[in-house]
């Protein structure tokens, strides 16, 4: 019976047509493997429009990307994109977060983009004379960020980007950071106290050396002082002046009297009109009843204004008032700075 098999003409010709049937489908596939490895490498994606910006969230895989992508105007069938996945390996290495395409692209440029991680990256700008408060209302205004420090209290928010001072102002850099969209407002935080510090450090260890080189004490004096002169002028030739009033006053034990610490410790009850009772009311930060630094920063010190308090002018000047067009005048006794505020203050002749 074996032999019977094995030599009837018929049991060939089926072979045959196995055979060629299967090659027919190794053709086939192959074909087909061709076309989708051509529309992977070469043929754009259509969009629905350009200039899109898609989203693939945290914990997307597989089709769940692709539907994602389809959904938000990238057109790409299931079956393309798991066989490219197939192809390529990589696809638990996609990357949650937002991606902006501006234009014609293909599955490989795209998938390339996506296990990249390559998002496209939002910004921030923290000010300059900032105080606390408004750092805070500008994470919460801004619409790519993760507000996950709106139910935290100061103290908590310290203890979450690990800070160990009791009081956040004056603790962030002032600068713009760049974030990808969803990112927390405590990493902005975090890196904000981070470049602080490090911004802090270095003007503190090079200092001017010497007994009488400066009357600060600390880096965290130098902080405070900064921030007092970054809110008395913004102009850059002024500083250095401003600081040597200043530290002037600190040498010989004078009060700083300065405006925008009172102003500070009035908080949010201020409305903008200072007045001589609020000169008079005092608080920790009324430098017109207390002598000395304020306990804390009153704002966000830029390096110029850290540079300026350890590198004050070389003059003996103790006060100053505002000429009226961003500038200040500079007196060394009382009375040259009283017929200074006569003349741009109360406009006498």
């Amino acid at each position: 019976m074996a032999g019977y098999y094995r030599n009837h003409p018929l049991s060939r010709r089926s072979m045959n047509r196995i055979l060629a049937v299967a090659l027919i489908g190794l053709a086939t596939l192959a074909a087909i493997a061709g076309w989708g490895w051509w529309r992977y490498a070469h043929a754009p994606l259509p969009l629905a429009q350009p200039g899109l910006e898609v989203e693939i969230d945290r914990g997307a895989a597989g089709t769940a990307v692709s539907a994602a992508l389809r959904r938000q105007g990238v057109a790409v069938p299931d079956w393309l994109f798991s066989l490219a996945l197939r192809w390529r390996g990589d696809g638990p290495r996609i990357r949650a977060g937002s991606y902006q395409i501006d234009g014609p692209i293909t599955l490989q440029a795209l998938l390339d983009r996506l296990t990249r991680g390559d998002v496209t990256l939002r910004d921030i700008t923290l000010v300059e004379g900032w105080n606390f408060r408004q750092v805070r209302a500008a994470l919460a205004r801004h619409p790519d960020l993760r507000p996950d420090s709106a139910a935290l209290d100061d103290a908590q928010l310290l203890a979450r980007i690990g800070a160990a001072e009791p009081h956040p102002e004056g603790l962030f850099a002032p600068d713009t950071y760049a974030f990808a969209r969803g990112t927390s407002d405590l990493d902005v935080l975090r890196r904000a106290y981070r470049l602080q510090q490090q911004r802090l450090a270095t003007a503190w260890e090079n200092r001017p050396q010497g007994p009488d080189a400066t009357p600060l004490r600390s880096a965290y004096e130098l902080l405070i002082l900064a921030s007092i002169i970054e809110k008395e002028t913004g102009r850059e030739d002024d500083r250095p002046k401003v600081a040597a009033v200043f530290l002037n006053r600190l040498r010989i034990g004078m009060m700083l009297q300065s405006d925008p610490t009172t102003i500070y410790g009035l908080g949010e009850s201020f409305d903008g009109n200072l007045r001589r009772r609020d000169l008079l009311a005092d608080t920790p930060y009324n430098t017109y009843t207390r002598k000395g630094l304020t306990p804390t920063p009153i704002a966000m010190p830029g390096q110029a204004a850290l540079s300026a308090a350890l590198n004050p002018a070389p003059i003996r000047a103790l006060y100053f008032v505002a000429r009226g067009d961003g500038s200040s005048e500079f007196s060394n006794d009382l009375a040259a700075h009283n017929r200074a505020v006569n003349r741009y203050q109360r406009k006498a002749p």
